[in-house]
């Protein structure tokens, strides 16, 4: 099976899923937990994405995030690019303001600590009544709206939570010298053709990155490690490798 292939049945299949697991991606559930020292479903999944991000960078938001595979879905509706530069830092801005909110809810909660990893959900099911959906449209509205406004997978460069411990975990495992997935270059073998810009969901300039002659991989932030240039290059420029250099 192609990876492209592969890549997206496993995005649709994690978007299809969604009504299930959205209360484990949850900026207000993990917020409501601390209150009462309970570390739930979405502390556990934003901790294992931390750790995770040492190793894999931001792999999860290209093979696996549903709300990246509902941007997907609809990148038919607005393929443009969207503006970047200061806008991708929003994030890291809305990120910060949760994060300082989440420790002091926990510095000010009472109780013990317990472990609840289904907390707030009917049995691990995070949407199980008519009522839960009018939570589940508000947020996937809420992802879409900016990738129909601004262009595909805008969300993912402005808004998006959970995108900072993944690229802050990078940075920690690049400092730690971890062994870590890269997309490695080979500059010398670029013909220019551009085609790895046109197929990159995430609209970074990747002809000029494989150009940068400082390094022999993809640095960018914003790289979710989707394979979209591998695959697509007809040179074979690019290519994934497992490194600590």
């Amino acid at each position: 099976m192609k990876l492209q292939t592969f890549r997206k049945f496993l995005i649709t299949f994690s978007m299809l899923l969604f009504p299930v697991t959205i209360y484990y991606f949850s900026p207000y559930l993990i917020i409501m937990a601390a209150m009462q020292h309970i570390i739930n479903g979405s502390f556990i999944v934003f901790t294992l994405m931390f750790i995770l991000g040492m190793f894999f960078g931001r792999l999860w938001c290209g093979f696996l995030c549903p709300t990246g595979g509902l941007s997907e879905c609809f990148e038919r509706f607005s393929p443009k690019s969207p503006k970047q530069g200061w806008r991708n830092y929003l994030k890291y801005g809305i990120w910060v303001i949760w994060l300082s909110g989440l420790i002091i809810c926990h510095v000010l909660g009472k109780g013990d600590y317990t472990i609840q990893p289904f907390f707030m959900t009917d049995h691990g099911i995070s949407i199980s009544n008519i009522y839960s959906y009018v939570i589940y449209y508000g947020i996937v509205i809420l992802f879409l709206i900016p990738a129909i406004i601004h262009g595909k997978r805008a969300n993912c460069h402005y808004i998006c939570w959970m995108a900072p411990f993944m690229i802050m975990g990078y940075k920690a495992g690049r400092l730690l010298h971890l062994p870590q997935l890269k997309i490695k270059t080979k500059h010398e073998n670029c013909i220019g053709c551009g085609a790895c810009n046109k197929m990159c969901p995430m609209s970074l300039d990747v002809k000029n990155l494989v150009a940068d002659v400082k390094h022999d991989e993809l640095r960018n932030a914003e790289c979710i490690l989707c394979g979209e240039c591998i695959s697509t290059c007809p040179k074979k420029v690019l290519n994934y490798k497992i490194t600590n250099k």
